[in-house]
């Protein structure tokens, strides 16, 4: 078994979608490839197929490996619900809520958990791609890490440094790091890539070079702009805040919730030619002109409402509807829709009942179980198929003759609808990935969609990614650092 891992010089430096291309890249030579992020920090996650939760960023690596998503890919999961505190998740399933300082002290605990994952990984793989978190330069967090060079050197992991261009000062980065990383760390590294350059890539030949010389690494390659990668699902909320919405005739609205979680929900609506998705930051209205305002998914609904209502968008709602617009709310934004959310253990914070929007005639009880599952069924409306998950904390009731919004494969009914159609919920992600569901959507609104399901737009655009980094990667010198052969 091989194996290697890319750290970054930062966050968001585009170590996930890199792991996703050259997962797809050997898996496309052969090779039997498998992802692995010792821990990750998010609130988007996907469940797996023994019945856990991963970050998304390791399930789109999974099936850039075309291979199921398991819990060992992901076996510690740090999903934010405040400022302060964490929902801890080990080996898929929740352990317990930690302050950030409690987490940063006892996140040592947790690395036999993650050798044990590593392990079983490595058993079944030609190839292991280790993903690191955040940057190794965060010396301040080195003691008792599990994300970067404590989990590289517990599991003699060679780490391949990854430096990106676009946000400037890349040489300093690189060099930067090796400066102030202690010595054993710096041995790990056995090679540096240079991401996201724009341009003509023979313009930085002097800075490569001077990245080699000074920290004794070998560069293994500098990775233009991929147009590709923006087909890929993001996992890290900052791109919410850097997205530029489309110039679609139809404007669909997603508030940005303070614990937003699985925003990639709308990535198929982000690629319909005649739509215009835009996450309304804090403070910004919704936009009069939106013909759908949906309320995502979080990781902390009542939080979240307040939230909601502090910025003001529950009057915009308000107006909305009375203009016509259609509402819907997924997830955590369904239970925001209806009347009541109770968190009678204090799951979320303090033990408390509150009042939702009061738009569904539905009311929600939090509760300490998690409902993680993979599911399918149809629209009631349309009898248009999905295909999606559940990952939520809480059980929501209807009250009697509730008309509910989907019919889901076992027979089980899921959501809830107005009379009219025009206020609706679920407790399904994925919702629109699958094509005729989006379509029956969009006509409601008065859009055309591409037709295109959104798994197969991704897999044809890691195809692309694969390609694109084969062209400009040093692949051979990548597997020899791994300890394997092409």
């Amino acid at each position: 078994m091989a194996a290697v891992m890319l750290q970054g010089t930062g966050s968001d430096v585009g170590k996930s979608v890199l792991v996703a291309g050259l997962c797809r890249l050997f898996t496309n030579r052969g090779l039997s490839v498998l992802p692995f992020k010792p821990q990750n920090m998010s609130n988007n996650a996907a469940v797996t197929a023994d019945g856990g939760e991963i970050g998304r960023a390791q399930a789109l690596q999974a099936i850039a490996c075309r291979a199921p998503l398991a819990s060992d890919m992901n076996p510690v999961l740090i999903k934010p619900q405040s400022d302060t505190g964490a929902q801890v998740i080990v080996h898929g399933r929740v352990i317990g809520q930690l302050g950030a300082g409690d987490y940063q002290r006892r996140k040592g605990e947790l690395l036999g958990a993650v050798m044990e994952s590593y392990g079983r990984l490595r058993a079944r793989a030609e190839l292991v791609i280790v993903e690191g978190a955040g940057s190794p330069a965060e010396i301040n967090l080195r003691a008792g890490d599990i994300a970067n060079m404590g989990f590289a050197r517990a599991a003699g992991v060679p780490v391949v440094l990854v430096g990106d261009i676009d946000r400037g000062g890349v040489i300093a980065s690189v060099v930067g790091t090796k400066t102030v990383i202690d010595p054993d760390d710096a041995a790990m590294i056995q090679g540096f890539l240079i991401n996201k350059f724009r341009g003509d890539v023979r313009l930085f030949d002097d800075g490569y070079a001077e990245i080699a010389r000074r920290t004794g690494w070998p560069g293994l390659g500098v990775i233009p702009w991929i147009a590709a990668a923006r087909q890929l699902p993001a996992e890290d909320g900052v791109v919410l805040e850097t997205a530029r919405p489309a110039a679609g005739a139809v404007t669909i609205a997603v508030p940005m919730l303070s614990r937003i979680a699985n925003f990639d929900d709308f990535d198929p609506l982000a690629h319909e030619p005649g739509v215009r998705l835009l996450f309304v930051p804090p403070g910004q209205p919704i936009p009069a002109e939106a013909a759908l305002v949906i309320l995502p998914g979080t990781k902390a609904t009542i939080a979240d409402l307040a939230f909601l209502r502090a910025q003001g968008w529950d009057i915009d709602i308000a107006g909305h509807l009375r203009r016509g617009g259609r509402l819907l709310g997924i997830c955590g934004g369904y239970q925001m829709l209806g009347r009541t959310i109770a968190d009678p253990e204090g799951i979320e914070g303090p033990a408390q009942t509150v009042d939702g929007l009061g738009y569904l005639p539905v009311d929600t009880s939090l509760t300490g179980d998690k409902r993680l599952t993979a599911t399918s069924g149809i629209s009631l409306a349309d009898g248009h198929a999905f295909a999606g998950y559940e990952i939520h904390a809480g059980r929501t009731i209807a009250a009697t003759g509730t008309v509910p919004l989907l019919r889901m494969a076992d027979g089980s009914l899921d959501g809830a609808v107005t009379a009219d159609g025009r206020v609706a919920g679920c407790y399904i992600h994925g919702l629109f990935n699958d094509a005729a569901q989006r379509a029956g959507w969009l006509a409601r609104l008065g859009a055309v969609s591409d037709g295109v399901d959104q798994g197969q737009r991704v897999d044809a655009a890691l195809d692309r990614l694969a390609e694109a980094l084969a062209g400009c990667v040093d692949t051979e010198a990548l597997l020899a650092i791994a300890g394997t052969a092409a």
